[in-house]
This record gives C-alpha cells, structure tokens and sequence, in this order.
C-alpha cells in the first residue's frame, strides 16, 4: 500500500495540527536549522523552521540548487540517488533537525545526516510523519532519534 500525506495536506485544520506537534517538540531544543528533504519534507520543514525562529534549508535533488554545493549518494531499495545542499548553508555550531514526510528504508534520512554532519552541524533528531516499520528504516540511523507521529501498520 502506498502511503501518502495529500490526504493531510487537504485538511487545513489537520495540517496546522501535525505542524504544531513539531512546533512544540522543537520550540525550546535550541534547534538552529530545520533541514527539509525534498520535496515532501519541505512542506513540514519550512513552518516548522519559522515558528521556532530556525534556519530552513533545503536537501534537494542534484543540479537543483544554484551555485556551489556539496552532495551526499545513497542507497535506495530500487538504486542510487543523490542530496545536495549549498556550501556554507550551516555552520559548526548549529543544531540541526532533519525533517521528511515519511521514513522507510531510511536511505533518505541517513544522506541527509551525512550531509549536516559533513558540513559541521550536529544533527539533533529526525522527525517524520509516517514511519513504515516493516522495511527498518530507524535501524539505519545508528542510535540517532527519531520523531514520529503517524506509525503504518
């Protein structure tokens, strides 16, 4: 079953609910970059990052930002993909979030953590809205927390 968050996103009242759970885990965590996933990850990073007063910066797809980035290959259960962030996106003292949609394999969220962690931020906590456990994602992130509200069954 294909798991999907348009659902979510077409309830304006739901949709500020899940942005507030977050809000409220992350407002007093001194947290100073809200790094989103591409794409889904972007529609929950960006509020998050503006309530609590963080840097949004985006992970996205290769040859999607402008100017000089770093990137960081994965694995994915069907091939290879790639994230890119911009140089100089974060600094070493921040305290990052990493934020998607939906955790599965945990490829994404592993690249996205290399990346922050590659460029001197110290990665917090990843937080998502779904998890999918049966394919062990969160056994892919080495100890690292993980912050979910929606777990499929």
């Amino acid at each position: 079953m294909f798991q999907d968050i348009t659902t979510l996103l077409l309830n304006p009242k739901a949709f500020r609910n899940v942005v507030e759970l977050f809000v409220n885990r992350y407002i007093d965590k001194g947290i100073t970059v809200v790094a989103g996933v591409e794409a889904r990850g972007f529609i929950f990073a960006a509020p998050i990052a503006l309530a609590i007063g963080a840097k949004f910066i985006p992970l996205r797809k290769p040859r999607k930002l402008p100017g000089e980035v770093i990137s960081e290959k994965y694995d994915l259960e069907y091939g290879t993909d790639c994230l890119e962030m911009h140089v100089g996106a974060v600094q070493p003292e921040d305290r990052a979030l990493v934020v998607d949609d939906l955790i599965a394999t945990g490829g994404t969220l592993c690249a996205a953590m290399n990346l922050l962690e590659r460029a001197g931020a110290e990665v917090v906590e990843c937080a998502c809205v779904i998890e999918l456990p049966e394919l062990k994602g969160r056994e892919r992130l080495n100890g690292k927390p993980l912050h979910i509200l929606v777990e499929s069954r």
